[in-house]
C-alpha cells in the first residue's frame, strides 16, 4: 500500500483491514507506516468485523438498526459500569468509617 495516503477511503480503509486479517501486516506496523492511531486501525477492524457479521445473517439488519443495537450495547455497558462505580464508593465509604472507628 502506498505510505503517503492522505484521506482515507472505504476502499482504502479496506484493503487495509484485509491485509490485517490476512496476517500480511499488523496493527502496529499499519500505525508506523501510515502514521495513524492504533485505536483508529483496531476501530476500522472491528467495524468490519461487524459488517461482516451481518451480511452472514439470514435477515441482514439495516444501517440504522445496526447503530441502534450497537448504541444499546454501549448503553447497557455504561449502565453496569456506573452501578459497579456507585459500589465501589459505597463500599470505600464504609471501609474508611471502619477505620475511622
Amino acid at each position: 500500500m502506498d505510505d503517503s495516503i492522505k484521506r482515507w477511503t472505504a476502499k482504502r480503509k479496506t484493503a487495509l483491514v484485509i491485509e490485517i486479517i490476512q496476517g500480511k501486516t499488523t496493527v502496529a506496523e499499519a500505525s508506523r507506516s501510515f502514521d495513524l492511531s492504533p485505536s483508529e486501525i483496531e476501530g476500522w477492524v472491528e467495524d468490519a468485523k461487524r459488517g461482516m457479521e451481518n451480511s452472514l445473517r439470514a435477515n441482514p439488519l439495516d444501517i440504522r438498526e445496526q447503530y441502534e443495537k450497537q448504541l444499546k450495547d454501549l448503553q447497557e455497558a455504561y449502565g453496569a459500569a456506573m452501578l459497579e462505580l456507585r459500589a465501589r464508593k459505597k463500599l470505600q465509604a464504609l471501609m474508611e468509617r471502619e477505620d475511622g472507628n
